[in-house]
């Protein structure tokens, strides 16, 4: 794609919140995690070996629920109800492979928390896919792909639609670069990452017209202690170090984050519903300016040609 920064393919950036804006006008209740039961529940976490992924992961088998970690390392014992998939999703071929092979069909929710964050000097896969974009977005669409016909659709007809919650910062005011989604050209880290923010909350937006079946629903927990930041800050350094400590000391940890939001996940105020988006305290957010179907499809159309060059 050609488009300058001018182009209708690129609409002005609206100021960023990292957080958000709260919908006023929208409230999901949600029970307590002491009342949950999930004794009845199936739940796919995709990047569920460390960090939000698997403190999500862990309080709904604490919950009862029946868990499937998709990671690189499993930092946890396997069980009759925590199973673990290895994959590399850095490999767009290894995405499309693992959403045709998942068995989705008896799980009720899947939750999408792999990702980085863009390093300081462009990196990029295998593939020739800039490495954030790769494993923070593009292995969501591709998994995605293959998986949303199939998720659910082998459990009772009575089931409630299947979900699908995707993380990442929705509604921060982050449209991306259309233009250079790829970020092959004049490389920013931060400019790359926000082409992964931008992919995320489209994924949420557009995903019940691109990819039907399930619900979708996208998270936005803010600063949280974790290795996120590992990969722009260089892991164990001194800047990492110091960086982790100050985000420790304001915000939750991933045990807080994943106490609030496993209730959100199976709350049954989001029957019918879709397109919502919500902070660490499971109140919805606005979405982000400059994110209608227009651009979201055009955005949709040039990650689904990246992927199937990089697939091919």
């Amino acid at each position: 794609m050609n488009a300058g920064p001018y182009s209708p393919a690129a609409p002005k950036q609206p100021k960023a919140r990292l957080n958000g804006t709260v919908d006023r006008t929208t409230t999901i209740n949600t029970p307590s995690v002491e009342q949950l039961d999930l004794s009845s529940k199936r739940v796919l976490v995709v990047g569920g070996t460390g960090g939000l992924g698997r403190a999500v992961a862990q309080q709904a088998l604490a919950l009862g629920a029946e868990v499937t970690v998709v990671g690189r390392t499993f930092r946890d014992h396997t069980t009759d109800r925590l199973t673990f998939v290895q994959a590399d999703l850095s490999s767009m071929r290894e995405a499309v492979r693992l959403g045709k092979e998942l068995p989705a069909e008896t799980y009720d929710t899947a939750f999408f928390s792999l990702g980085i964050m863009a390093a300081k000097t462009r990196e990029e896969t295998t593939e020739g896919i800039e490495r954030d974009l790769a494993v923070s977005y593009l292995s969501r669409l591709a998994v995605l792909q293959g998986l949303s016909p199939r998720l659910g659709a082998a459990r009772p007809v009575s089931a409630r639609q299947p979900r699908v919650f995707i993380m990442g910062a929705p509604g921060a005011g982050n449209v991306g670069r259309l233009e250079d989604l790829n970020s092959e050209h004049g490389y920013k880290p931060m400019a790359a990452h926000m082409n992964t923010v931008a992919g995320n909350e489209i994924l949420v937006l557009a995903g019940h017209r691109r990819l039907p079946g399930p619900a979708y629903f996208g998270l936005n927990p803010g600063l949280i202690k974790t290795d996120i930041r590992s990969n722009y800050l260089g892991e164990g350094s001194l800047l990492h170090r110091l960086a982790e400590a100050v985000v420790g000391l304001a915000g939750p940890s991933p045990e807080t984050y994943a106490a609030r939001i496993v209730p959100l996940l199976f709350t049954d105020d989001l029957n019918g519903r879709n397109a919502l988006m919500f902070n660490n305290k499971a109140q919805v957010l606005l979405p982000s300016a400059g994110l209608g179907t227009d651009y979201n499809d055009r955005f949709l159309d040039a990650s689904e040609a990246l992927l199937r060059r990089a697939a091919d």
